[in-house]
């Protein structure tokens, strides 16, 4: 619907529209322009007040004599900020208002003057917490778009780095930037990703970026590994777009979506590539191998306990020698489950009880729980090993897939014994053999574009 010559019905559909008497936030500014009626219309938090504060004293300073015949030449020639537009239709109109644009309504002008001067509330570009570098820069994305893709556009200076816009949700009409590089990108996948994030019809994107990566990717839910790699850091985005990838950014969300990936781009970390390559191929090698001792540490020791005479005499030292009370799969099953509340514990603790709180539950998971009868010290010693060496990958949702696995192989090993340890071997292979990412190719897939 397109909007009228008369300032009065522009205000008065508006006011329709938008709950401009019941909300605090939303401003109409009434004023005379060049002797003329004239309306602001704009959010009170997103306004930088400098900015306006020097567009309308321009403004007042027409005359009816120089006051131009049409929106588009006002303003083109007498406000002078960079980044305005004229709209005609009311759905794109209000669309700019809740985004945080000011629109200006003069009558006997056909069209609206949009002028982006708002400021979004945001925090300072530090690094992130949990994707920390030894070396290289030290920031990070936050809940701004802009300012990521900023971050991003600083360090590549190449033309052929392409950023689309575009709107999801019909409530919260989230901007989602669809980052690529022209030259290296994989036609096929970009052309399915533009055409997914076009034809999607959701009225919002209550979680932003998890919403987002449900509607593309359905995931099923017994297959628990991670179809998207996320990172806060601008560097490690920035190569990943070098190497053909694709960034997808949430508005209000401080980390991107990287797409395609394998398994092996899950493991991989900024320290990766800011030390030598022997040294960086050694992380690499020994964080996969920690990696996968964390699926099958434990399962391998219950194995060996419920068949001893497998154990070769110099290893002999390995088995259980004290009283077992509790039988060793419950007691590696209630470790689990601690280890799980102990990590729920700190999110929720106060960052100044945090290191005595952990002090008194090591002390109390480790040394009395031993002496208490219900747990041994061979079984504390590996579920340490495996609690710290999750820590060792970066991503979260990765580290509780490993986690499915290895419960999974712990059951079929107490219940069926070796049997059971082999076919929970080949359901884990299998598992990440036969998943498939956004692309549909294989979760093992290496290649680089």
């Amino acid at each position: 619907m397109k909007i009228s010559k008369m300032i009065q019905e522009n205000i008065s559909y508006i006011n329709e529209i938008l709950p401009v008497k019941e909300s605090f936030d939303i401003i109409e500014r009434d004023m005379i322009i060049g002797g003329r009626e004239s309306c602001f219309f704009f959010i009170d938090g997103f306004m930088k007040d400098e900015v306006m504060s020097k567009v309308m004293d321009t403004l007042f300073k027409l005359t009816p004599e120089e006051m131009p015949k049409t929106a588009t030449e006002l303003s083109r020639t007498m406000i002078s900020y960079v980044e305005i537009d004229t709209f005609s239709e009311y759905d794109e109109i209000i669309k700019n208002i809740l985004s945080g644009v000011s629109c200006l309504f003069v009558d006997g002008f056909e069209s609206c003057i949009a002028i982006d001067c708002r400021t979004y509330p945001s925090r300072s570009v530090d690094e992130p917490a949990q994707d920390k570098s030894l070396r290289g820069s030290r920031d990070g994305f936050v809940e701004t778009i802009v300012f990521n893709t900023a971050l991003m556009r600083r360090r590549i200076r190449d033309p052929h780095l392409t950023m689309k816009m575009t709107e999801i949700g019909k409530s919260s009409r989230t901007d989602v930037a669809l980052c690529y590089m022209s030259d290296r990108v994989d036609q096929n996948l970009l052309s399915l990703l533009t055409q997914k994030l076009e034809s999607m019809q959701e009225e919002d994107l209550k979680m932003n970026q998890q919403s987002l990566a449900e509607l593309l990717f359905k995931r099923k839910w017994y297959n628990p590994f991670p179809k998207f790699k996320y990172t806060e850091r601008p560097d490690t985005a920035a190569a990943c777009l070098l190497e053909g990838k694709i960034i997808l950014l949430v508005d209000t969300s401080p980390s991107a979506m990287i797409l395609p990936t394998s398994i092996f781009d899950m493991i991989e970390e900024a320290n990766d590539y800011y030390f030598p390559t022997l040294t960086g191929i050694y992380l690499k090698i020994s964080r996969g191998l920690i990696t996968l001792m964390t699926i099958f540490l434990t399962p391998l020791f219950l194995l060996f306990m419920q068949n001893p005479q497998w154990i070769p005499e110099i290893f002999d030292f390995v088995l259980v020698r004290s009283t077992v009370n509790i039988p060793l799969y419950f007691q590696l099953l209630l470790l689990e489950l601690s280890i799980d509340g102990l990590r729920l514990a700190a999110l929720n603790t106060p960052s100044m009880l945090s290191t005595p709180l952990s002090v008194i539950a090591g002390i109390v998971m480790g040394e009395f729980s031993v002496q208490s009868g219900w747990f041994n010290s061979e079984i504390m010693l590996y579920m340490a090993f495996v609690a710290v060496a999750n820590y060792t990958q970066p991503n979260f949702e990765l580290g509780y897939a490993l986690k499915f696995m290895r419960l999974l192989l712990l059951t079929l090993t107490a219940l069926f014994d070796w049997i059971g340890f082999a076919a929970g071997c080949i359901i884990i292979v299998c598992s990440i053999c036969f998943n498939r990412t956004v692309s549909g190719r294989s979760y093992l897939n290496i290649r680089r574009n």
